[in-house]
């Protein structure tokens, strides 16, 4: 059981969401539950791209400093941003500083307009990737067959900072596979969730 921890409230819970409150909260309320809102799945997405290099707890602590400075990752006002955004975004203390993964984010931004103009909207197109579920004992993996898809066909499409491990934790976080430890509290609670959830144009 050492993918399991007992919280503060007597409840087992996955061995990643221990490090602090922040992790908890989300782990409990968000990570696993299925998306089909296009904005938070561009969002998702890119944080995860910045996360590339650091850990997501960097990511999260800032989350709202990011949603601040990309327009709370409406990709259509993102695909017209400028060189003078890039600067902007540069100097802004509260995100992660990088010019590549500021510009990529920019970049996909465009490339999600044209998936939403080819399958009517983001979240039709991602959920074509829906995860199988992992093989019980399995244990945790950090890519799969759909991620590799996907991060293949996006790459294709033009989109940057979107490898497999990238693409997988984006599919974890989003619901596209149910990644919560059998022992976890939440597992079920995301179990039924998937049970009554509809993928867009499925």
């Amino acid at each position: 059981m050492s993918h399991i921890f007992t919280g503060p409230d007597g409840q087992d819970r996955c061995a990643w969401c221990a490090a602090t409150p922040a992790y908890m909260r989300y782990h409990d309320t968000e990570w696993g539950f299925p998306v089909t809102d296009d904005r938070r799945l561009f969002e998702k997405l890119s944080l995860e791209g910045f996360q590339s290099g650091l850990s997501w707890r960097t990511i999260l602590d800032k989350r709202e400093n990011f949603r601040a400075a990309f327009d709370g990752f409406a990709f259509e006002r993102i695909a017209h941003y400028t060189e003078h955004d890039v600067q902007r975004l540069l100097a802004d203390a509260g995100i992660v500083r990088h010019r590549g993964k500021i510009e990529a984010v920019i970049n996909n931004a465009s490339r999600a307009l044209e998936l939403v103009a080819e399958c009517g909207s983001l979240a039709a197109y991602v959920w074509r990737y829906e995860a199988e579920p992992a093989t019980p004992g399995q244990g945790p993996v950090s890519v799969s067959p759909a991620s590799l898809a996907m991060s293949k066909d996006l790459k294709r499409r033009g989109w940057k900072f979107v490898g497999p491990t990238t693409v997988y934790a984006f599919m974890q976080a989003m619901g596209l596979v149910n990644d919560h430890a059998p022992g976890c509290a939440i597992h079920g609670a995301v179990e039924r969730a998937k049970a009554a959830f509809r993928p867009p144009g499925g």
